[in-house]
């Protein structure tokens, strides 16, 4: 991540407790502990006024993040967490809490729970800003500071060959890790955080190939590919082509480059 961008955070972050407290004020909440926070975001445990447990979500406006409403309320509970109260303007969301909130790293069988999962988001991708246009910005932005040339040419053969290919637009999560989906009460897993685009469905096994909180060697990382394509009929070379063309163009902004860009050698060699 860009040190502007650094500095617009932690500038945004200094300001932080004021905005929890506008929105307390705004939709009448009582707020609690902090969640651990995430690079670009602040969220806190809230009670709302008749003492149902929730969670408030702001977080620095990027473009990652623009459509996250949008696609939680598509998805309408129906895998995902349930959206109460949305704030535009703050970049705010009132949020189902998930309790007791395991990662779905810690489950005996994550694998089976992504397969459950994955079909029931695939819902339309109508309106959400399309995988093209997102890997477009990949290769004008993202992948000009790559500097593993090999890693860098390979991605960008990836995305010559799939962008003009796809199949049908769907709405995709393309942060999926393992990390993003937590044990609730309403069901037993639900999905957190989403990232949204319009994209074909062999893209939505990326994040969760990568996903080193689900284990990090080779076999690993092959086993999750070939098991989702092999339970979810999706075409394993495509799949493939994206995990490396999003994970090299994502290097860049992540505290994980090292693990990710691994992966992606592991990847190269059983292409």
């Amino acid at each position: 991540m860009a040190d502007t961008a650094l500095a617009e955070i932690a500038r945004w972050r200094a300001n932080v407790a004021g905005l929890v407290t506008d929105c307390c004020k705004e939709w009448d909440l009582r707020a609690g502990a902090a969640y651990v926070p995430g690079v670009c975001g602040h969220v806190v445990r809230v009670e709302r006024a008749d003492g149902t447990p929730a969670v408030l979500k702001v977080w620095w406006p990027h473009r990652e993040a623009e459509q996250e409403a949008d696609a939680l309320e598509r998805w309408d509970g129906d895998g995902a967490v349930r959206v109460l109260a949305r704030d535009d303007e703050r970049y705010a969301l009132l949020l189902e809490r998930c309790e007791p909130g395991a990662f779905l790293s810690t489950a005996d069988d994550p694998l089976d729970v992504f397969v459950d999962l994955l079909p029931r988001l695939w819902r339309s991708g109508d309106g959400f800003r399309p995988l093209a246009e997102e890997a477009e910005f990949w290769i004008e932005h993202d992948l000009q500071d790559v500097a593993d040339t090999r890693l860098k040419d390979a991605a960008l053969r990836y995305l010559a060959e799939l962008v003009p290919s796809q199949g049908e637009q769907v709405l995709l999560h393309q942060d999926l890790h393992g990390e993003n989906v937590l044990s609730a009460q309403r069901e037993p897993w639900l999905v957190i955080d989403p990232k949204p685009l319009a994209g074909e469905r062999e893209f939505s096994v990326a994040p969760i190939v990568r996903s080193f909180e689900l284990g990090h060697s080779k076999r690993d990382a092959l086993y999750r590919l070939d098991r989702l394509c092999s339970d979810l009929a999706l075409d394993r070379d495509r799949a493939l082509g994206w995990t490396v063309a999003q994970t090299v163009a994502w290097s860049g902004g992540s505290d994980s480059i090292d693990t990710h860009m691994e992966t992606v050698r592991w990847l190269l060699e059983a292409a």
